[in-house]
């Protein structure tokens, strides 16, 4: 190590004593707002795919006007403004956890930072005792040799001891900064949640005052429409197509994502045969300089071709990333996230979806409209309603006949469906596991009374969920 001369040292202590004392962060911009962005960029182009097969599904009915349509956009924007203000807790907790984590940080790096500050302290207060006595003068005094060996030799630690101990004074005041400017970051994004919030709630109230009126004034109508015999055959017609139409979206997507597959291992095997091709002719080419070389000793040999560059590729170069074509994870959300198998060994053993009565089993008789498809379990405003079991999310949205409406496909063509909600707290392509919060019961899309409307599908046929879920 090399050895800092007594001025030179005692000028840098003093400069990180007086850092040490007067640390401060440099605010930095806030990622939470570019993380952000990045989800919404990458939900779009699913969100887009929904939209267009929801549009098509309302392209086959008549456009005879439903009642509930009026209550649509006001019905969405609750769902929406609950889902974020959840979202925005969840957030907060996150980010108030990591506020606790830093200033515990902080606490332990000052007392570091103030410890090594008296250690500097002591130090300085040693250096000028000694009168700065440098290793010339030691030289120069004519002294015995092995004293001055000595003593040099003792010099030489003490100044090994004072770098060592600014290399970690500065590691510890460069930490400082970097945990304040993190903590300024965090307070920085609970400022923004604190003002999303308040914007969500304003939002909240406003639509929930807009529906209350709708409402007010679509009674008799809603009423009327609710007893007809071919509104309800309607929504079931409306329900089937929809997960018809995500069944073969989920399959395109999952064919898509195969092929993607396949051709980056394509791609890959070319590189390494290439690569492969490539040393082997550079082994050749060398191997057979080396055999002319032996033939030749002594004589003057011919200009010979120069060997094949190796490819030079950077650590970070990912080519497939650069890939024209390659999917994109908004391209592939609906993949089924559980195994093939995995909802039909839970037969019998999952747990209803929401606390309540069951109003309407399935396969029971409408007066004289269509039986059941599905079951109703009556439950107040904002229960809780949860996965049966893991999968993922393919459609929350509103829909007519089903209010706001939130599918979780479980692999294998098995889908869940939970309708009518106030609300939907989780979006397309979100994965959820069993028992996980999905959405709040509520009496959106029309329907009379608070609860939850349950299905249960495979290969786009409803069937009983008695035999499998536990009421």
């Amino acid at each position: 190590m090399a050895v800092i001369p007594t001025r030179q040292w005692l000028a840098a202590a003093l400069a990180l004593a007086l850092a040490a004392g007067n640390v401060l962060a440099a605010p930095k911009p806030t990622e939470r707002s570019k993380q952000k962005a990045v989800a919404e960029a990458e939900r779009k182009a699913l969100q887009q795919k929904l939209n267009a097969l929801k549009s098509d599904i309302g392209k086959t009915e008549s456009a005879r006007e439903d009642a509930a349509d009026t209550l649509a956009e006001s019905e969405e924007a609750i769902s929406n403004a609950r889902r974020s203000l959840r979202e925005l807790a969840e957030e907060q907790e996150q980010t108030n956890q990591r506020v606790k984590e830093l200033a515990a940080e902080h606490e332990r790096l000052a007392a570091v930072v103030a410890q090594q500050k008296q250690q500097l302290a002591k130090l300085l207060r040693e250096q000028y005792v000694t009168g700065n006595e440098d290793r010339i003068k030691l030289l120069l005094s004519g002294d015995n040799p092995n004293r001055i060996n000595r003593e040099l030799q003792l010099m030489s630690y003490v100044s090994q001891a004072q770098a060592r101990l600014l290399a970690s004074l500065r590691a510890n005041l460069a930490a400082v900064e970097a945990n304040q400017a993190q903590a300024q970051n965090a307070k920085d994004e609970l400022e923004e949640i604190a003002e999303e919030q308040r914007q969500q709630k304003e939002v909240l109230e406003k639509e929930k005052q807009r529906r209350a009126a709708l409402l007010a004034n679509l009674s008799r109508k809603l009423e009327s429409q609710r007893k007809e015999v071919g509104k309800l055959e309607r929504d079931e017609q409306r329900m089937g197509a929809l997960v018809n139409r995500l069944n073969k979206l989920i399959e395109e997507q999952a064919r898509a994502a195969a092929a993607e597959k396949k051709r980056k291992e394509e791609l890959a095997a070319a590189r390494a045969a290439k690569a492969k091709a490539e040393a082997d002719e550079r082994a050749r080419i060398k191997a057979e300089r080396e055999r002319i070389a032996r033939e030749n000793k002594g004589k003057p040999v011919k200009e010979q071709k120069p060997l094949p560059e190796e490819p030079r590729v950077a650590k970070d170069d990912k080519p497939e990333a650069r890939d024209e074509g390659a999917a994109r994870p908004s391209e592939v959300a609906l993949a089924p996230a559980a195994p093939d198998g995995a909802f039909a060994s839970l037969k019998g053993r999952m747990q209803a979806p929401v606390s309540g009565k069951v109003a309407a089993k399935f396969g029971s008789k409408r007066g004289d409209s269509p039986a059941w498809k599905g079951m109703f379990i009556q439950a107040p405003e904002g229960a809780e309603v949860r996965a049966v079991a893991g999968g993922r999310v393919v459609f929350s949205e509103w829909l007519r006949g089903f209010g706001n409406l939130i599918i979780v496909d479980h692999g294998n063509q098995y889908m869940s469906i939970y309708g009518n909600n106030q609300s939907v707290l989780k979006r397309a392509g979100d994965v959820v596991k069993a028992g996980d919060v999905i959405a709040a019961a509520g009496n959106t899309g029309g329907n009379e009374e608070s609860g939850l409307y349950f299905e249960l599908r495979h290969q786009g046929r409803a069937f009983d969920p008695a035999g499998w879920v536990k009421f």
